[in-house]
């Protein structure tokens, strides 16, 4: 479990957690709820020869780090909430296929959101296709410029909540990212070298603050996240 509800971070620290959780075997759930003070790019590990071009053009004090895992590029920043959660190989959450270990993490944030005004859905394997492709053309280099089983979604198709996850042989390690307010995709893509993207990713993801008149701000859904991962994890 997480003992602490210090939630502040920047990505090397989280990055850093996240790593030294999977070095022995997972013998018991663990998690951590994180915010940021400030924007910093995360780039998937087959992202690497984009890495130094990307540094050169985001302003000076923005922070790029390279993950060990795969997937796209992330945007953190004071609009998103996220969480790692670390598992035994055993828990019921990362049984069967790969894609059904995002259920359980998945659902979890569809009822904190709601309990706190926002409506959402976790979103079926059978439904992807038609929601991606209900939200235009796909952006491959980002995280959440595309749609994944059991992500969270509105009901127009549009991503609210990121999942990705990692498995090694000491257990699995399964990541959220919420977005709170409209992140500045603008940042991003120019640091990728594709402005035209940013259209897209506009269309293809939604905020809290853009689906409730009563969203909560990233402390609140914070506070909320950790007391359901909590109780969610405790058995």
């Amino acid at each position: 479990m997480s003992d602490s509800q210090s939630f502040l971070t920047t990505i090397a620290q989280e990055q850093a957690w996240n790593h030294e959780q999977m070095l022995a075997p997972v013998e018991r759930p663990r998690f951590h709820v994180w915010t940021y003070g400030a924007p910093a790019v995360v780039l998937g590990c087959s992202q690497r020869r984009f890495e130094q071009g990307a540094r050169a053009r985001l302003a000076p004090g923005v922070d790029l780090l390279l993950r060990p895992s795969g997937g796209g590029a992330v945007l953190v920043g004071p609009w998103m909430v996220s969480c790692s959660v670390v598992l035994p190989l055993s828990h019921p959450w990362v049984q069967g296929r790969l894609p059904d270990s995002y259920l359980g993490l998945g659902r979890l944030h569809v009822d904190v959101l709601a309990a706190l005004g926002v409506p959402s859905r976790a979103l079926p394997p059978a439904e992807v296709d038609a929601a991606n492709a209900l939200t235009g053309s796909t952006v491959p280099w980002a995280c959440y410029g595309s749609l994944a089983p059991w992500e969270v979604v509105d009901d127009g198709g549009r991503k609210l909540v990121g999942l990705a996850q990692r498995r090694q042989r000491t257990g699995v390690l399964l990541v959220a990212g919420t977005l709170v307010t409209p992140p500045d995709w603008a940042l991003l893509c120019q640091a990728m070298e594709h402005g035209g993207d940013e259209a897209a990713m506009r269309r293809r993801t939604v905020s809290c603050a853009e689906l409730s008149a009563a969203a909560p701000d990233a402390e609140r859904l914070a506070l909320a996240l950790h007391a359901a991962l909590g109780r969610a994890l405790a058995g």
